[in-house]
């Protein structure tokens, strides 16, 4: 059972892990599998970093690699282990897996927290806030550039912080969703072209990439359903997004960023600033207008209406490889 429970876990218990997730977002007291994936990444990164290229592009693959497989043994074993004890138990455990991987009511909250300091109009409140939600220095954004970042980051997010999972979740079970989640980490925290991660997070970027490259396409289609939905735009959100998707630098995140920025009527990119250094980014939709707050509380309503599309998808999806097995 307990490869089973591992590699697959029914549709009712990836609902219930959405719903957890819902309702207790991720509790301080929890040790998050993704806090310890992040320290066992930045101790790698202590011990491999030399700062010469091909020793680099060689360290950086193993820790990826060891980190990854770490993440993945350590769900497989943690439900082996669980199963021995029953499986009441079992179900509980991989019930509590499929729960942190997911981080739905995060992104929700984070963007909310913009939100309102931008409705109270509390600017360097949301500059304060927009560390939750983006990497770029919250400093050098005005009201616009945050209002932007928080569109783009519930944007992108949407797929590496719920869509992808439940992706993964659907298809590998706990421990390709956890596998997931430790990619997802390490491109965060080592993947950048700068200087210092040019080689060293080469592999984590790529494999990053690829990770992403189904699911950021879900998620764009996903959002251009909800905003067809909510306001008569899906149209709108998929000519943006196949008219300025690979304008983006990432493969993958201009899909969904296009998708929203199409479905809202808003234009996003434009420059940002991390670490002291100016990022010019593609523009990405129309600029039918100048975005407001009111553009983060959509995306917000986009995004749980693009998650519960997702769903239905994956329960359609599910009931007709039952069919065709039988």
């Amino acid at each position: 059972m307990s490869g089973s429970i591992a590699f697959h876990i029914s549709t009712p218990l990836i609902f219930a892990a959405v719903v957890l997730d819902w309702f207790l977002g991720d509790p301080a007291w929890l040790p998050h599998p993704v806090r310890l994936i992040g320290a066992a990444t930045a101790a790698g990164e202590r011990r491999l970093w030399r700062g010469e290229p091909a020793r680099d592009l060689r360290n950086g693959a193993l820790l990826t690699a060891a980190v990854v497989l770490g993440a993945g043994a350590a769900v497989y074993l943690a439900l082996a282990i669980s199963t021995q004890v029953g499986k009441f138990f079992a179900l509980s455990a991989a019930l509590a897996v499929a729960w942190t991987t997911l981080s739905l009511k995060g992104l929700d909250a984070a963007a909310a927290q913009v939100e309102r300091a931008l409705d109270e109009g509390d600017l360097e409140g949301a500059r304060r806030a927009m560390p939750a939600l983006v990497g770029r220095d919250p400093e050098t954004l005005d009201r616009d550039g945050i209002m932007r970042a928080a569109v783009e980051s519930v944007a992108e997010n949407a797929c590496d912080g719920v869509i992808a999972p439940l992706l993964f979740l659907a298809a590998g079970g706990p421990v390709a969703a956890m596998a997931y989640k430790a990619i997802n980490t390490l491109d965060s925290m080592i993947g950048h072209r700068d200087g210092r991660y040019l080689y060293f997070g080469r592999c984590a970027a790529r494999l990053d990439d690829l990770a992403n490259y189904v699911p950021a396409r879900i998620t764009a289609l996903c959002i251009a359903a909800a905003g067809g939905l909510r306001s008569g735009r899906a149209r709108q959100a998929l000519a943006a997004m196949i008219a300025d998707a690979r304008r983006h630098p990432s493969p993958n995140a201009g899909y969904p960023e296009a998708a929203l920025a199409g479905a809202l009527g808003i234009q996003l990119g434009g420059p940002a600033v991390y670490g002291g250094e100016i990022e010019e980014r593609p523009r990405l939709g129309v600029a039918e207008r100048a975005p407001t707050a009111q553009d983060i509380r959509a995306a917000r309503a986009m995004l749980y209406i693009a998650v519960g599309l997702c769903l239905c998808v994956l329960v359609m999806a599910r009931w007709t490889l039952a069919v065709i097995a039988r």
